[in-house]
């Protein structure tokens, strides 16, 4: 099975990440969609960025939608964009505080309200966040991000995680994966989907180990998967 390549914030090394511009580019070539991060400014606009704050200054969560660049595009926009393309999109719920705020379900509203459903897997670092997406939409699948091994003594913790908050797919970053971790994903039915892979001989190894999705940076070394 081929697995599934998503554009890392759309073409980052191409155009402006986060972009609408940028996310096209990714389809342009030949990508099957995008990865993208959701934040929340102070009048509860949700827009596409990755940062909490703005490259020339300024904090979102402090900002209105009036004070937004041209660039930085709504979430509606991002999901309208998707709807009419056909992408299938993996939207990262960015946080702030330790709580979940409204900006979990009003994500997933907007993502009903494209039609979106089963093209898009919602995913976070927060277990919290994740948490609130099951009891908010069941139906939206959701992925469990992480970086590094996460153990209380000999405990394995992202088992217990992926089972509690009933993720799809673990999102571990890639130089996690190896043969036990697929054996125990595929042993649990969850699929996984990893992160940021921009070396060919890296597609090739996670391609061998049957990963689920990759995501990049440079759609070319994507590309090599196919």
């Amino acid at each position: 099975m081929k697995p599934l390549l998503l554009g890392h914030r759309g073409t980052p090394r191409l155009h402006t990440e986060n972009t609408l511009a940028g996310f096209q580019a990714a389809m342009d070539a030949g990508l099957d969609g995008v990865e993208l991060d959701v934040r929340r400014l102070m009048d509860g606009t949700l827009v596409i960025h990755h940062d909490p704050a703005l490259k020339g200054g300024g904090s979102l969560p402090g900002m209105n939608a009036a004070d937004l660049p041209a660039h930085v595009p709504t979430l509606d926009a991002a999901l309208a964009w998707a709807a009419d393309t056909g992408a299938f999109v993996n939207v990262e719920i960015k946080f702030e505080g330790a709580r979940p705020d409204d900006r979990v379900h009003r994500t997933l509203d907007a993502i009903r309200a494209h039609g979106l459903s089963r093209r898009v897997i919602v995913s976070s670092f927060s277990p919290l966040v994740l948490d609130a997406a099951r009891h908010h939409a069941p139906d939206i699948e959701r992925g469990f991000l992480f970086h590094r091994a996460y153990r209380l003594g000999a405990l394995d913790l992202v088992p217990v995680v992926m089972r509690r908050v009933q993720a799809a797919a673990m999102h571990p970053m890639h130089p996690l994966i190896d043969d036990a971790l697929m054996a125990q994903a595929r042993a649990n039915g969850w699929r996984v989907n990893t992160w940021t892979v921009n070396d060919a001989a890296q597609v090739a190894r996670l391609k061998a180990l049957g990963v689920d999705a990759l995501i990049g940076d440079l759609p070319d070394v994507l590309l090599t998967a196919r």
